[in-house]
């Protein structure tokens, strides 16, 4: 059984036209609801593809969801409806139609055969916004490596659909010079990315080495994108992340000192966001950055509880994470954007299903006492009992005070007896202190 179903962006929308005038793209989105169990339903799925689209700046103008069975091995969605997604993107004025998944490159090629407009799916949408946030030469490059492995089965064909492109949507970064590219100049360039990225993978290495050689444990922040994590880090550390509610707003990581209410020092990493549908060789491209989340001591694991897929975001994460084989890792459930009444029915789901959780506002700060809480007790393993005789003055006594918790202090008349535990870099500071005061008596 076949079922379609269309609709227009009405005039409510009209604002979306407004930002940038004319030379606004305006897009038609194409989904297939098929047989195939999914958590996500089809409504759901375009719904964040539109959000998609907004971010990458375009205006969404019309919808085309089809009931299928499986996908059409020739034109996903079959000829027919193929030419009725002609019609509406002609009545639209649109020029550019996204599919909802990732097209075969025989599939995008007899789709350009009907379709005027440009075509793109879900994959080169992300790697276009990819594009506009990469901001560091890594990130760049890492973008630049999935947009050519994406590009490279696609070349042939694409001549009469590039002799059309003017700029926009999927041709930034390497797009822009397709039509001159040919496999050999590719796979020279993914072979000369990928040598880079492996320096920038072992400069990564030797830099956690040396925060492991200062015994500072490694937390990473993890969540689906739009979920908070940067919001979280400013709040926490006083970083100066970018922030704004766009998915994928922040593309490079970023790892701050973060120091625990009881003395424990952290490295807090954010990191970029994941999204369902993430294709594998995306998530390949950036190995050196998920590297970061691979080698992490503990993940706190944002979510958006104020979201109503607060649950299937979590299922994506999660699914990324068995794939780059860091599911394993010590978790901690922050449920962000508490401070938003819908988000209290999604609390209580959740509390249910991940029992190591803590509901917070990166905004209002609510619940962070609680969520610092909960990193010492599961970072206590990094503690360590101390007893020491410090002399009155000493420097070290200080440094105990600040950065530990500590247990009992006696005054004595050579100094004062304090039993404290501290993390094992203080640990160390402390033996090296109370070494180099020896040798000088």
């Amino acid at each position: 059984m076949l079922n379609t179903s269309f609709s227009l962006e009405g005039a409510n929308n009209s604002s979306l036209h407004s930002g940038s005038g004319d030379n606004m793209e305006r897009a038609v989105l194409v989904g297939l609801e098929t047989a195939a169990p999914s958590a996500w339903n089809i409504e759901d799925s375009i719904g964040e593809l539109a959000h998609l689209t907004e971010t990458a700046g375009a205006a969404v103008v019309a919808t085309v969801i089809q009931k299928k069975g499986k996908p059409d091995p020739a034109y996903y969605v079959g000829e027919g409806k193929a030419r009725e997604i002609e019609m509406v993107r002609s009545a639209t004025e649109a020029n550019l139609v996204i599919f909802d998944d990732e097209l075969t490159p025989a599939q995008q090629r007899n789709l350009e055969e009907i379709i005027e407009g440009r075509i793109i799916d879900r994959t080169e949408l992300i790697l276009d916004i990819f594009a506009q946030r990469a901001a560091t030469s890594e990130g760049k490059l890492q973008v630049e490596l999935a947009q050519l492995n994406y590009m490279l089965p696609r070349l042939a064909g694409r001549g009469t659909e590039m002799s059309r492109l003017g700029g926009g949507i999927g041709t930034r970064g390497p797009g822009e010079t397709r039509l001159e590219a040919d496999r050999r100049t590719i796979r020279n360039r993914i072979s000369s990315i990928t040598r880079e990225l492996e320096t920038v993978r072992q400069r990564r290495t030797v830099q956690r080495q040396k925060r492991r050689d200062a015994d500072l444990p490694l937390v990473a922040l993890v969540g689906y994108t739009n979920a908070g994590k940067s919001s979280l880090l400013n709040t926490l550390t006083g970083a100066e992340v970018l922030v704004e509610d766009k998915l994928f707003a922040t593309l490079d990581p970023t790892t701050r000192r973060y120091t625990l209410p009881d003395g424990q020092a952290l490295l807090l990493t954010d990191t970029v966001g994941f999204i369902q549908k993430l294709p594998h060789h995306l998530i390949m491209a950036f190995r050196a950055t998920m590297e970061e989340v691979v080698d992490a001591d503990m993940l706190l694991h944002v979510v958006d509880a104020s979201h109503p897929q607060a649950v299937e975001h979590c299922e994506a994460v999660f699914d990324v994470l068995r794939e780059i084989d860091a599911a394993d890792h010590p978790v901690i459930t922050v449920l962000n954007k508490s401070d938003l009444p819908e988000s209290g029915p999604m609390i209580e789901r959740l509390h249910h299903a991940y029992p190591k959780s803590v509901a917070v506002s990166a905004v209002t700060g609510d619940g962070l006492d609680d969520l610092a809480e909960m990193i010492s007790e599961e970072l206590s393993s990094w503690r360590v009992r101390i007893e020491e005789l410090v002399p009155y003055g000493d420097p070290v006594l200080g440094l105990i005070r600040a950065r530990g918790r500590v247990i009992s202090e006696v005054y004595r008349e050579d100094g004062v007896a304090i039993v404290a535990e501290v993390d094992r870099m203080v640990a160390g500071q402390v033996r090296k202190a109370r070494s180099n005061g020896s040798k000088r008596q």
